[in-house]
């Protein structure tokens, strides 16, 4: 297995886990009243780690891998609702029981968010590595070509995953309109911006650390 599919294999279970919970807060766009859901950091790494991997390794085995996400992330949840059944600590009870009530407030109230992560992350993600995928051109591809061939399909797919996971962990509890228009603007702005870079840097550190493996192996079989 290349250290890099390994390395950034590693990387996109910990996210998944990740996204699920940073996404139960929402933070403004300031300066504007527009507010996105803190998971989107995590989200757009899923977005940049799958791409990489369907660039050098190919879209099979990145559609794999997102299929595959289900797994830590169904694990994690399972974690949680463990953790929440287990009785607390006498010592927590009586010296921090402020930090027990947060704590299970907001872990018990995110059932709808682990709900539509996963129906908004595969419909994305694989929507993301198809276009992605299918931009390619023949042959040798630029590093511009590649910065906008992922620039088009993170800010596509990211607007329908916003358009998913909003609506199906909010939709009545709140006024998700102002929600909404800023986690689709925020998507979007960060994929045209940032996403190509990332991108980019993703292939070249995992080619540096497929190049690195292979030196290593080189050198374990000389002995």
């Amino acid at each position: 297995m290349p250290l890099g599919l390994f390395v950034f294999t590693l990387l996109y279970g910990g996210m998944t886990v990740l996204a699920g919970v940073l996404a139960f807060k929402q933070v403004q766009l300031w300066p504007t009243q527009l507010a996105v859901e803190s998971g989107i950091f995590a989200f757009l790494l899923l977005v940049v780690i799958s791409s990489t991997i369907a660039q050098l390794y190919g879209r099979a085995l990145a559609q794999r891998i997102v299929w595959w996400g289900f797994l830590p992330l169904g694990l994690s949840a399972l974690l949680m609702q463990l953790v929440l059944a287990l009785p607390p600590s006498v010592e927590m009870v009586a010296f921090r029981p402020d930090d027990l009530a947060a704590f299970e407030q907001v872990h018990r109230s995110t059932w709808r968010v682990w709900l539509a992560g996963p129906a908004a992350y595969i419909t994305s993600l694989l929507l993301n590595i198809w276009i992605f995928d299918r931009l390619r051109g023949p042959g040798e591809e630029t590093t511009i070509g590649l910065m906008v061939r992922g620039a088009i399909a993170s800010a596509l797919s990211q607007a329908v995953d916003s358009v998913i996971f909003v609506t199906l962990a909010f939709y009545g509890e709140f006024d998700i309109t102002d929600l909404m228009l800023g986690q689709v603007l925020a998507k979007v702005v960060l994929s045209l911006v940032l996403v190509p870079f990332l991108i980019t840097f993703g292939v070249r550190a995992a080619r540096w650390l497929d190049d690195r493996g292979l030196d290593d192996r080189g050198l374990d079989e000389r002995g």
